[in-house]
């Protein structure tokens, strides 16, 4: 799998375990319909503005093994929602290494880019 840059795509997070097989990494496939293909660092902006939009990934929910997330947790966005939030001026950072090639079908590279913490 690639990422945004050309190479390799990186795993994302383990500590939460992220991605939408739960393998630490933005990989996708098919029966991932809200494509998770970003890897972000979430700030406390974006995490209220997804809850605010339906999305509420700060509380926890025990039943579905979720801890919550919080500021700085690295994770797998839909690429869907990291776009409404860019354009809602509450995009979060972007591990370009990290984010799955698939990303640019719905994000430009130049605004992936300019939220990038590397490369």
């Amino acid at each position: 799998m690639k990422n945004v840059l050309g190479g390799d795509l990186q795993p994302c997070s383990f500590d939460p375990v992220t991605g939408f097989y739960r393998d630490g990494c933005c990989n996708t496939g098919a029966e991932d319909v809200g494509v998770h293909t970003v890897c972000v660092v979430l700030t406390d902006e974006f995490l209220a503005f997804s809850k605010s939009v339906g999305n509420d990934l700060s509380t926890p929910r025990p039943e579905f093994g979720f801890a919550g997330l919080r500021a700085g947790d690295q994770w797998c966005l839909c690429a869907g929602r990291w776009q409404e939030a860019f354009e809602a001026g509450a995009a979060p950072r972007v591990v370009l290494a990290a984010t799955h090639l698939q990303t640019l079908e719905w994000a430009g590279l130049a605004d992936l880019r300019a939220h990038a913490v590397d490369g």
